[in-house]
């Protein structure tokens, strides 16, 4: 499934909603959709913070897309966006800037998680993965 949003923090909700009725549907727990909500959250703030910053918010046609693929006991989301991308590289917790922590919160409750420049090499893809725990 794919869902194409506004670069605006207000349509975070819609990419939140999406998932949960995917998660649902495909029998995650309650734990694991509270990680995977919190984690899409960071993903999509980061896109529109890094991706879409002063005027290129405001460009009818910007859009975060947000891709989720479910796979036997596996939720997979790419989060993208056309800004100008970035390289990151995991900095030490002490070299974190303060609200800085919106990548290191995806790695803590997902089980993969990567940072890619998509193939055409316009803007940044995260690529996050959390597996169905049987319970």
């Amino acid at each position: 499934m794919s869902l194409d949003i506004p670069p605006r923090p207000q349509f975070v909700a819609l990419a939140r909603l999406a998932l949960t009725a995917l998660c649902r549907e495909h029998a995650f727990s309650d734990d694991e959709i509270a990680d995977l909500k919190l984690a899409i959250t960071e993903a999509c703030s980061n896109s529109i913070k890094h991706g879409y910053a002063g005027e290129a918010a405001l460009d009818p046609a910007a859009r975060v897309n947000v891709i989720y693929e479910v796979g036997g006991d596996r939720m997979v989301i790419r989060v993208r966006d056309r800004g100008p991308g970035f390289d990151w590289q995991g900095p030490a917790a002490e070299e974190l800037p303060e609200g800085g922590l919106g990548i290191s919160i995806i790695q803590a409750v997902c089980d993969e998680f990567s940072v890619s420049r998509p193939s055409d090499g316009v803007g940044a893809e995260l690529t996050l993965s959390k597996l169905r725990r049987a319970g």
